[in-house]
């Protein structure tokens, strides 16, 4: 069975390669590298987007990265590194999506897809808070903890555009427009990318039993 409260099992990824560094300073340089390279790769995630005709919501790669990174950094260090990628796009830094109608800056989070990018925080929190509990040790429960993640983007992104952006087409709208064009996509990138932290653990000689 899952251990999913011993101390063992509630150490992250991240914790579990930094702690064979003996100096703590090294540690914490080390996490604060991670969460940058995560805050970075949600940038360069963004910059891969495709726009789609019948949505103003583009696809892109974003969703899998802030999953991702959530699991391997854990609950406070995965939401920091997308509430410090929020902060470079309040800043004005060409961080979001590239689109032509959207604006980069402040401005970009009072449109589409602002409920999108204001979720990252809590779904890389949820999806770090299920792997401190053992959920990314097996590809089930990884499946699990990135989904829990993902519903919490679709659930933001869906009511921002069905209440605030919206509100003429109501939440069917919303669905029919944020929801629907991306679901199985989204979906089968999750499956896909549920993998990689299981790998990761067997590779540390520290997957749970």
């Amino acid at each position: 069975m899952l251990r999913t409260t011993s101390s063992a099992s509630a150490a992250t990824l991240l914790e579990t390669i930094t702690t064979r560094v003996d100096s703590r300073g090294w540690q914490r340089a080390e996490r604060a590298a991670a969460v940058l390279f995560v805050t970075a790769l949600t940038a360069a995630a963004a910059q891969v987007s495709m726009p789609l005709p019948f949505t103003p919501v583009p696809f892109t790669f974003q969703p899998m990265v802030v999953l991702l990174g959530g699991a391997a950094l854990g609950a406070r260090l995965g939401m920091s590194s997308q509430m410090l990628y929020l902060a470079l796009g309040l800043a004005g830094l060409p961080v979001f999506a590239a689109s032509p109608t959207l604006p980069q800056g402040a401005a970009r989070l009072l449109g589409p897809t602002g409920g999108y990018l204001v979720s990252y925080p809590l779904a890389a929190f949820a999806a770090g808070w299920l792997a401190e509990r053992g959920f990314d040790r097996r590809y089930s429960t990884s499946v699990v903890a990135m989904a829990a993640g993902l519903a919490i983007i679709f659930a933001c992104g869906v009511l921002w555009l069905g209440f605030v952006v919206q509100p003429s087409r109501g939440l069917s709208g919303a669905v029919a427009s944020g929801f629907m064009p991306f679901v199985v996509a989204d979906l089968l990138k999750l499956l896909a990318a549920a993998a990689v932290l299981p790998a990761s653990w067997r590779l540390t000689g520290r997957r749970a039993s």
